[in-house]
């Protein structure tokens, strides 16, 4: 068990931010979350956050993952005072980090995505896990599954994955795993690219559009400038920056404030 103090922490908006759809609340302040073969139940306690895993883990896996080395507050400090929406934004969303997670379940999980909701993707993901990932368990024994590998897709007809509720969006995922296992694409190269040359090479994926090649980049790669343009995005910048958004001013950390504004657009004006 790991105790930390972290400020701009907060796991329930970290997992209602769209960036991650293999973590849910167990209970009260509570969270686990699968990542490629690790599982982690974490919670915060005020200020203190709770990790359940041993320190080696911990600081070789989970401590990146959860890119706790960034100060955030001073992403939000940056925020043009005059700009009143995205200080609210900035704000109502303040626990939010940019996670760093798996390139090639990145992939799928925003090939998913297109066309969908949150819950859907969520269940989706959920499905193929289970069909088609392996078995694991955690250390007290309770049983999960691991995100299947491009060699356990690859094989597949295209249209197998609509048993797991995907859709239309099955030979996307099943033709991706086929590029990958073929060598077509290249996912360490991609690891090493910068990001205009590695969206331009996610865009080569069938399937892959600007918005799901940006999501990717942001969440998987950590260019934190990019900057995925949704529906909830695109309702923002008309309704808020006719002119565009500001990326002079946040420049290579665009990405943070999307997802200050993405979370505010979904849960704020519920406030």
């Amino acid at each position: 068990m790991i105790k930390r103090t972290i400020v701009n922490f907060d796991p329930e908006q970290i997992c209602q931010s769209g960036q991650c759809f293999r973590m849910s609340k167990v209970s009260g302040n509570r969270y686990e979350l699968v990542a490629g073969q690790r599982y982690l139940e974490f919670e915060r306690q005020e200020d203190v956050c709770i990790f359940y895993c041993e320190g080696i883990e911990f600081e070789n896996f989970w401590k990146e993952y959860f890119d706790l080395e960034t100060d955030y507050g001073a992403y939000i400090a940056e925020i043009n005072p005059r700009d009143s929406y995205l200080t609210k934004a900035a704000v109502f969303g303040s626990g939010i980090r940019i996670l760093r997670q798996d390139l090639w379940e990145m992939i799928v999980t925003f090939l998913i995505s297109q066309q969908n909701n949150i819950a859907r993707i969520r269940r989706c993901i959920q499905n193929i896990c289970e069909r088609y990932g392996t078995e694991q368990r955690d250390s007290k024994g309770r049983i999960y599954y691991a995100f299947p590998t491009p060699e356990a897709l690859a094989g597949l007809a295209e249209d197998d994955l609509k048993e797991c509720n995907l859709g239309y969006r099955s030979k996307y995922v099943v033709r991706a795993a086929r590029s990958v296992v073929s060598g077509e694409v290249d996912l360490e190269l991609i690891r090493r690219m910068a990001y205009r040359q590695a969206k331009e090479e996610l865009l080569k994926l069938f399937g892959v559009g600007e918005k799901v090649a940006d999501c990717i980049c942001l969440f998987a790669l950590h260019h934190l400038q990019a900057f995925p343009i949704d529906t909830h995005i695109s309702q923002a910048l008309e309704a808020h920056y006719k002119r565009g958004f500001p990326n002079r001013r946040y420049k290579g950390y665009q990405g943070v404030m999307q997802q200050y504004i993405f979370y505010y657009e979904l849960f704020g004006k519920e406030c």
